[in-house]
């Protein structure tokens, strides 16, 4: 599992996290099918499911459920449909199965650290971490299969081995990959039990009234469009515990220049997290990021966030530092990496402005 959030059922996967591909697609496309038996006794369909999908979360296939994906005699169902014997529970998705075998491909690699065990790599903007929906080639998880091609111990294709946890496409930064099962199990624990240390650098929209503070709040789909993530009331099931920390790094009036230290590591937590307090980070076109939220009317303003969304058309998030301890030798491990062109070049012309 990476840092609990890998689904090894990719395909449910992709597609909940990116939605159908054509509103009321015409074809539909069997992926997974399974005859009830005879003496089946009545078991709600997502416990009966999370007994026959490997990998998969009850919480994934209740999200299918109500996507319509989940159906019991060609007919879709909620996740409480009682599952009777002879029942027939398949998967339907609006596009067909895909190959999803990690091909090497030679990509350039920024390694920060390797060793036997384990590398830590800096990841540039703009490439998938691993691939999914609409992205089979060109990702990280590629690269580092071409990497280490000559690793005996190291299969791309192999759940146990590789990312112990990921970042966005849009967000640079470093991450920790395995090399052994062994060196994954430890690793991915220590992302569970909260022992690991990662900092990142947002720019923001506004000013804090304080120097620091804490964010609490359940992240989970947004139920008013499932391509985004929100901070969902302390009773809704399906959200996760989420805690973000940050401190004010600079202060620019507009926006601001925080670091952020992450306690969980839930999908978009400090772009949600931030949203939700109302400070979105800057140019964050899924949030709302890329919208002048705070300054002046002018022309000359707009004229200037035209020219920083130019320089930095991505979300200004870093995953500047981490920190954890070897799975092997127990020395404790920590890693910086400097903040990129594209932010850098972005800070400094909101520095120049205030």
């Amino acid at each position: 599992m990476i840092n609990g959030e890998e689904d090894i059922y990719d395909e449910l996967t992709d597609e909940l996290e990116d939605g159908p591909q054509a509103e009321g697609a015409a074809q539909e496309f069997e992926h997974w099918r399974i005859t009830a038996d005879a003496g089946q006794s009545p078991l709600r369909v997502d416990k009966f499911l999370i007994d026959h999908l490997a990998g998969t979360s009850r919480n994934r296939i209740q999200t299918a459920a109500e996507a319509g994906y989940i159906r019991v005699n060609d007919r879709p169902v909620k996740s409480n449909y009682k599952v009777k014997p002879l029942d027939v529970v398949t998967l339907v998705l609006d596009h067909p199965k895909r190959d999803w075998t990690i091909v090497p491909e030679d990509i350039p690699l920024e390694i920060v650290y390797e060793d036997d065990a384990l590398l830590v790599v800096n990841k540039r903007a703009g490439m998938v971490v691993h691939p999914g929906c609409g992205n089979y080639s060109g990702t990280l998880i590629n690269a580092l299969a071409w990497h280490l091609k000559d690793d005996p111990r190291f299969d791309a294709n192999s759940p146990e081995v590789g990312l112990c946890h990921r970042i966005d496409k849009d967000t640079s930064g470093l991450l920790v990959v395995a090399k052994t099962p062994e060196a994954k199990t430890d690793l991915c624990r220590q992302f569970f039990v909260k022992s690991t240390k990662r900092e990142y650098l947002a720019l923001v929209w506004g000013n804090f009234t304080e120097e620091e503070g804490r964010i609490e709040g359940n992240i989970g789909r947004d139920p008013r469009n499932r391509l985004l993530m929100t901070v969902l009331p302390p009773d809704n099931p399906t959200g996760k515990p989420a805690v973000t920390h940050w401190r004010v790094e600079e202060r620019f009036g507009p926006v601001t220049l925080v670091r952020c230290r992450l306690e969980t590591g839930r999908t978009h937590q400090i772009r949600v997290h931030m949203k939700h307090i109302g400070h979105t980070l800057f140019a964050d076109e899924v949030y709302g990021g890329c919208e002048i939220l705070r300054g002046e009317k002018s022309a000359s303003y707009k004229a200037f966030i035209h020219n920083c969304l130019a320089l930095c058309p991505r979300q200004a998030l870093h995953a500047r530092t981490l920190g954890f301890r070897h799975p092997e030798t127990k020395e404790e491990m920590f890693f910086e990496c400097p903040v990129p062109e594209d932010m850098t070049q972005l800070i400094e012309k909101w520095r120049r402005k205030s």
